[in-house]
């Protein structure tokens, strides 16, 4: 008589885990229900995010004093952080807590962040007084403590921000088991799912949020944000026992720092003419407990940076016949060395990336400041300023189907790719698109201009300009459909191209040239105030007596100088499924590994 399996064998997941720490049954736990829940708390961390930063320019400049300069580089550098600390939520995520509880607690410091920004737009003491129009005496500047706590409030905001956003797509993904057919399917739709919901998101931050803002109050935007990323956090929260969690990995940045170490302490020996002497997956591998360590898919042996295989050369100090007792400080697989050699074949097209991010930066800084100087009137309704980003939004909304219903067809008969583009030429694409907007934003600026001192206004900086805001929509519409091409060939890049245990850490890498992104606006402002000087600055208070036009040409140049640089790169680059096709090693044929 034959016995059925058990039942608990079937249903349950080899890798996952619930809340309990039992193993992961695929009937309760994971799936669209737990997807969804974790969609939401995106959604509503991109809402408070660029409720607060699409629109901050103006509170600096009108509530708080400060000058153009000074506000576009708080803008800049609080975006810059928030992107940058998505390098330390991944690590801390990987090493110590977990994607789930660094969601929960990341998401509570942002929160708290968007909370004391609200109440400082409540209590009058912690802004300057208010600057009466067309007042002869200069407006009072933000100081002492009202700096301090706005600072304290944005920076705050920002660390929650880039705790979260390092986990939610990976814990998304968590979700869904990729060794099933159906949810792996599953799996592909979510990530469509996360792009569309960043969006809806950022539509409604850019009009809903940003009405309220300059129509209600300061206290009742701010105070939406607060609302929205708490109601996020409970709704995340309250789906604890649907989720899957999976085992602590250890952070990517520790091989990385192991292999270099490892090389740095075996500098003085020559490498071995043939490689089978290095240390590779296929030697016995013994840890400090004498356990099995993770069998990797073995990569092929590659000629650049030849410096790092001396990290793979055996020490006879360490082994006991055939079998090497393991400090990964002394001694790497070939394997291990080769991954670090991906991320670093990476790094030339992550650097020539940034310079996107330099021209994205500036729809939310200056585009914002150009835009309440221009008529924004349709009919007896005033667009606020910083609304004009939705026509950004609305061009990645639209072109996203174009893509995938136009140009892929196209490419498909043309470059003879069924995918469409490649991850690198979709990244091109946006590269040029981000020149043609320069381009687009140096001519609307001399047309408005040029209207300005036809009316003579060129004294009053508060005075509306007859002059249509809609001009400004060809430099927004070109720099969101390059966000649309820039940022999923990017995200495709760096998830496809690194090594299977580092997408956390790639997605950290992929996100960190926003960050440098906006923080090299920062500089490049602070470098043309101060060189332009007071006389005849590019970069003025009062944008009629400045010379806007020249720092949008000087972007231009700058990323077309950029786009030959990365042009050459692209070229030098090899995908990796070429390359192990090219050594006869399929993708599909991984070994799989186990744990101790």
């Amino acid at each position: 008589m034959s016995t059925a399996p058990p039942q608990t064998q079937r249903e349950t997941l080899p890798d996952a885990w619930d809340y309990n720490g039992r193993p992961a049954e695929r009937s309760k736990t994971g799936g669209w229900m737990a997807a969804a829940m974790i969609l939401g708390g995106e959604a509503m961390e991109r809402l408070t995010t660029l409720g607060i930063a699409v629109n901050l320019v103006t509170y600096m400049t009108r509530t708080m004093h400060l000058g153009n300069a000074t506000s576009a580089n708080t803008v800049t550098n609080f975006l810059g952080t928030s992107f940058m600390l998505c390098l330390l939520g991944g690590f801390v995520a990987d090493t110590f807590l977990g994607r789930y509880l660094t969601i929960a607690i990341f998401a509570t410091v942002q929160a708290t962040g968007v909370t004391i920004l609200t109440i400082s737009t409540v209590i009058p003491s912690l802004r300057p007084p208010t600057c009466a129009a067309r007042t002869v005496t200069p407006c009072i500047p933000a100081g002492g403590m009202q700096l301090v706590v706005l600072y304290m409030a944005l920076y705050l905001t920002a660390l929650g921000t880039g705790g979260l956003k390092s986990s939610v797509s990976g814990f998304g993904s968590d979700q869904f088991d990729d060794s099933d057919k159906e949810e792996k399917a599953q799996m592909t739709n979510f990530f469509s799912w996360f792009f569309f919901f960043i969006s809806i998101g950022s539509l409604v931050a850019v009009t809903v949020l940003v009405y309220v803002q300059d129509n209600l109050g300061r206290q009742w935007g701010y105070g939406i944000c607060a609302c929205a990323i708490v109601l996020g956090l409970v709704v995340f929260l309250s789906g604890t026992r649907r989720y899957r969690f999976k085992k602590l990995v250890g952070s990517p940045l520790t091989q990385i720092a192991a292999v270099f170490v490892a090389a740095g302490r075996k500098r003085h020996l020559e490498l071995p003419s043939d490689t089978s002497m290095l240390f590779s997956v296929d030697d016995v591998l013994i840890n400090d407990q004498g356990l099995n360590k993770e069998k990797k898919q073995s990569l092929p042996h590659t000629k650049q940076f030849r410096f790092l295989d001396k990290a793979a050369i055996k020490d006879r100090e360490m082994s006991n016949g055939d079998v090497y007792e393991v400090n990964k400080w002394k001694l790497s697989t070939l394997t291990d060395v080769e991954e670090v050699k991906l991320v670093i074949r990476m790094l030339p097209i992550w650097a020539t990336t940034i310079m996107f991010w330099t021209v994205y930066a500036q729809m939310t800084t200056f585009s914002v400041s150009q835009a309440t100087t221009m008529d924004r009137n349709i009919g007896s309704f005033e667009i606020p300023a910083a609304s004009l980003t939705v026509f950004f939004v609305g061009s990645i909304l639209l072109t996203v189907p174009i893509y995938d219903r136009i140009i892929v067809p196209i490419a498909a008969k043309v470059l003879k790719n069924p995918q469409g583009l490649t991850p690198l030429q979709r990244i091109g694409v946006g590269l040029v698109l981000s020149i043609f907007a320069m381009v687009a934003a140096a001519l609307s600026e001399l047309k408005r201009l040029r209207a300005a001192r036809s009316h003579g206004l060129t004294d009053n900086p508060t005075a509306e300009i007859p002059l249509s805001v809609f001009w400004l929509v060809p430099q927004f519409f070109l720099v969101g459909s390059g966000e649309a091409f820039t940022y999923i060939g990017q995200l495709d890049f760096f998830l496809s191209e690194c090594p299977k245990g580092m997408k956390t850490m790639s997605t950290g890498l992929f996100l960190s040239t926003l960050s440098l992104g906006f923080f090299f606006s920062s500089a490049l402002v602070t470098v043309v105030h101060k060189v332009t000087g007071t006389k005849r600055p590019w970069l003025a208070d009062n944008l009629n007596e400045g010379k806007l036009y020249n720092f949008y040409w000087l972007l231009a140049i700058l990323s077309a100088l950029n786009l030959v640089v990365y042009l050459v790169f692209a070229k030098w680059y090899v995908y990796k499924d070429k390359m192990l096709a090219d050594q006869g090693i399929e993708l599909g044929e991984v070994e799989p590994s186990y744990h101790a």
